[in-house]
């Protein structure tokens, strides 16, 4: 278990990282009456365990974890810490939408516009390691789709899917590679990892 204190009497703080999968609420109560699979399904947490950060139900990928709020605060704050994520998209991305979302596209946050700040995009390919998602995207029969990469320091809600379809190629499947220095290449979808400090 991680420690953090330094003294008998402080709290002993527990710190995780996740492979969260496509589905699952990032939370630890379902305040809906339709049942959701949550976090404390994939494992049985300590009390007062929060994610830092979220990934929505529809997204897949790395999760820090923590029991420490301090810790939380920290790491959503100031660091500017980066977030990589891996997206396909519906039809073949252009090198002309990706060098817009990487100078900053107008988004809506909470019915107000917003301009993203300037972030890095590439043309991917999905990798080996990917597995297949829980629910298939759709039938090839609808068209081709193509992948790509954002990476990001800031967060706002549903960003990079609202990113990539103001340039026209909206998100079918996103997945967060990296956090920082920690990476999901190697990770099973779901597993926990109980860690003494997270690599940012």
């Amino acid at each position: 278990m991680s420690n953090s204190s330094t003294s008998e009497t402080e709290v002993q703080h527990s710190h995780f990282v996740i492979y969260k999968p496509f589905g699952v609420l990032s939370q630890f109560k379902n305040n809906k009456t339709r049942k959701k699979r949550l976090l404390s399904d994939l494992h049985d947490f300590p009390e007062n365990t929060m994610a830092i950060g979220r990934l929505d139900v529809d997204s897949e990928g790395l999760l820090f974890l923590t029991t420490d709020g301090k810790v939380s605060a920290v790491l959503r704050g100031k660091l500017k810490i980066e977030k990589e994520y891996l997206v396909q998209v519906d039809g073949i991305i252009t090198q002309d939408a990706i060098e817009k979302m990487e100078l900053g596209v107008e988004i809506g946050i909470k019915g107000t516009k917003y301009q993203t700040i300037p972030c890095q995009a590439k043309l991917a390919n999905a990798p080996g390691y990917l597995s297949e998602r829980g629910r298939a995207i759709r039938d090839e029969r609808h068209g081709p789709t193509s992948w790509a990469t954002i990476t990001l320091t800031e967060g706002k809600f549903r960003q990079v899917r609202k990113m990539t379809a103001a340039v026209g190629f909206p998100t079918l499947r996103l997945i967060r590679i990296r956090i920082g220095d920690t990476h999901l290449e190697n990770r099973a979808i779901g597993s926990v990892e109980e860690v003494e400090w997270f690599k940012v």
